[in-house]
């Protein structure tokens, strides 16, 4: 290693990208699935209440420090294509660069700012009606209305987290596959 790759764009594209396919895969596959099975669902809840927010804002930061330190395409006679936005712009990369980089921002976004708020709202309003019910929402039916209808929001509004976070997964990898084919 040389003094000089300190200020490559390089090191820093790879590191964000290994950051943000580890930590998609570890949450979604690994650590989010234990904590459901060994957590008493309060604790559960407590405990993405708090990681959601740092996850998706993660899934939101990266894929812009991804587009600001593309790496310019080398070739035996030296550089050859843009590097940054510009790169990640450019027409050639239309699909296999900015496609899977925008959306993951965009499903990181949606999480982070529509989709998670939406869904703690829920919860709180789940929790709420706990009270009133003096039933969980988790118990076995019969619920009230308003328990059925705030289950039947949660249910919905969780799936489509779930799918936003798989699309996201699946953008990660695919751009794995786009610099990977920059290795050979």
């Amino acid at each position: 290693m040389s003094f000089s790759s300190l200020f490559s764009p390089g090191p820093y594209h790879i590191i964000s990208y290994g950051t943000l396919l580890g930590t998609t895969f570890f949450h979604s596959f690994v650590g989010g699935i234990i904590a459901f099975q060994v957590l008493p669902r309060p604790q559960f809840s407590a405990l993405m209440t708090k990681i959601f927010p740092v996850y998706f804002s993660i899934q939101t930061a990266i894929p812009a420090v991804l587009a600001l330190t593309y790496p310019a395409a080398t070739s035996a006679f030296g550089s050859s294509g843009a590097a940054g936005i510009a790169g990640v712009l450019d027409p050639d990369n239309r699909w296999s660069v900015l496609a899977p980089i925008a959306t993951i921002f965009f499903t990181g976004l949606a999480n982070l700012a529509v989709i998670g708020p939406a869904t703690t709202k829920c919860m709180m309003e789940r929790k709420h009606q706990e009270t009133k019910d003096g039933k969980k929402s988790y118990d076995a039916p019969p619920h009230s209305q308003e328990m059925t209808a705030l289950n039947k929001c949660f249910s919905q509004l969780h799936g489509i987290s779930s799918l936003l976070n798989l699309g996201n997964f699946i953008a990660t990898v695919v751009y794995g596959f786009t610099l990977a084919s920059r290795l050979d």
